[in-house]
């Protein structure tokens, strides 16, 4: 009865962004239409579906699509290790916190468009630069999330450890980690989102290839249905990304509240 239950509320879910997305695409071809919209203003459903269509077809926009999948999956993957050992080192380390905080604070608040030429400067016009732009948008949501995580774990759980003489691995892995998840995770939601905005950016600035190389091309030459179809293809990349920390969440955070109900 659960798994029917289950599938019940996903086909239910599937259905309701179905309908979402239909109505949304509805209302903009009526728009269109009506109102006479020149196609390089914003271009009818059709034509964007056609462009999107055309990409596949002739193949152009797989290497692109594997190019900007790439530099999001390694520096999400970079970034979000960093960003969990940072996080633990300053919990345990508030003299090191201090000391490095303000300059990850700067890194994180400055503009990321003013960043990308001085990264093309110091680590070249390839992916390295792309990478690290990725590593600085992922790394203080995720050191931020691991950082609540070990504070929110109550004394007495601490004091039981020391109770049983507890290794501190054996706290590190059953104690600091399995309190930390659900706060982590939820900043690994937004960092992997942070990811894709990050890789575009970058792409976007200096790239030769990858979706946002796709969207410069089609801006600079008034190709609006391939600008659409761009955009909807980068789209589609962050929500299979997300969604898959969100079934590796599942996975790691099956004894959680939040997954039992």
């Amino acid at each position: 009865m659960k798994k029917k239950g289950k599938s019940a509320g996903f086909l239910q879910s599937v259905g309701e962004y179905a309908l979402s997305i239909g109505v949304f695409i509805a209302v903009w071809w009526l728009y269109v239409e009506l109102k006479h919209v020149p196609a390089y203003i914003l271009p009818a459903p059709p034509k964007v579906f056609k462009s999107l269509v055309e990409m596949f077809v002739k193949r152009s926009v797989y290497a692109h699509l594997w190019t900007t999948s790439y530099e999001v999956v390694l520096g999400f993957l970079i970034g979000g290790f960093l960003g969990v050992l940072f996080g633990y080192v300053f919990v345990k380390m508030d003299a090191l916190k201090t000391m490095l905080m303000p300059y990850l604070i700067f890194l994180q608040t400055a503009p990321k468009i003013a960043l990308v030429p001085l990264f093309i400067v110091w680590f070249g016009i390839g992916i390295v630069s792309k990478v690290v732009l990725i590593i600085s948008m992922v790394l203080f949501p995720v050191l931020s999330g691991m950082m609540l995580g070990l504070e929110s774990i109550p004394p007495d759980v601490r004091n039981l450890m020391k109770v049983l003489k507890a290794t501190k691995w054996q706290v590190f892995t059953q104690v600091e980690m399995q309190y930390s998840l659900p706060a982590l995770f939820a900043s690994l939601k937004v960092g992997i989102v942070q990811a894709v905005i990050g890789a575009i950016v970058a792409e976007w600035m200096s790239g030769k290839q990858g979706l946002g190389y796709i969207l410069t091309y089609a801006s600079s030459t008034y190709d609006t249905p391939m600008l659409l179809a761009g955009i909807i293809v980068t789209i589609v990349l962050g929500i299979v990304t997300y969604q898959a920390v969100s079934v590796l969440e599942d996975w790691m955070l099956y004894w959680h509240e939040s997954k039992k109900a």
